[in-house]
């Protein structure tokens, strides 16, 4: 294969992921509903359902799509014992109706990433809960794991990848982990340990470039030897 990869990186405002698939080389674009944080005139601003998934890619790699409400610790807001009964406690000045909305838009761009008419696929999301499986593609395996320190970033975070047509991601810079409640162990779990304010979200969910970098390496080869085979 000679030309270069058509990669559309979707639900990303940072430029962190489409960066490391643009350094392979190849013709790289992101989508989202805000605009880029680095000005680039490679970001198209859009609802990733709205058709841009049909403008023929070969490779789709999905951020941050919305997953509070998919993920298993936000299961406790959705429903109660068994499934959708009454939450025992809501967060607060959200009403159930908020969260179902939430919920639903979720599982609609999931799907939509999953579902697209594009042969290579990597979803970044949680580990999801029982009442997010129910509404998920019966094809979709199990999420790939993973660690930015895996990649060379003294973080926690655990990380899950959905793939199609893609190999797992394999560790390229393996930290040593500090011991707990060392200071390092402290600055490590600094996501999880984050305080509340209006950017938190957003800043808990951009891209570690180690791993990107790794993802753009791994993925974008086993993406060209497939259309090469």
């Amino acid at each position: 294969m000679t030309r270069p990869l058509r990669i559309l990186i979707g639900c990303e405002t940072s430029g962190i992921a489409r960066l490391a698939f643009d350094a392979q080389g190849h013709d790289v674009w992101s989508c989202d509903i805000a605009p880029a944080e680095d000005g680039s005139n490679r970001h198209i601003l859009c609802d990733i359902r709205d058709g841009i998934l049909e403008w023929g890619w070969d490779l789709l790699v999905v951020m941050h799509p919305p997953c509070t409400r998919l993920c298993r610790s936000g299961r406790r807001w959705m429903s109660g014992p068994g499934k959708w009964t009454q939450p025992k406690k809501l967060p607060k000045g959200r009403s159930l109706d908020d969260l179902r909305t939430e919920f639903e838009l979720g599982v609609s761009v999931f799907t939509a990433c999953w579902n697209a008419p594009i042969e290579c696929v990597a979803i970044e999301n949680p580990e999801m809960n029982d009442l997010a499986k129910d509404r998920m593609p019966e094809d979709l395996p199990r999420p790939q794991m993973v660690q930015p320190f895996w990649f060379g970033e003294p973080t926690y975070k655990s990380t899950g990848w959905y793939l199609r047509a893609l190999p797992e991601l394999v560790e390229t810079n393996r930290l040593t982990e500090p011991k707990r409640n060392t200071d390092d162990w402290k600055r490590w779990n600094r996501i999880h340990r984050m305080p509340p304010g209006p950017d938190r979200a957003r800043l808990r969910s951009r891209s570690f470039p180690g791993m990107m970098t790794a993802a753009a390496n791994q993925w974008t080869a086993h993406t060209m030897e497939r259309i090469a085979a």
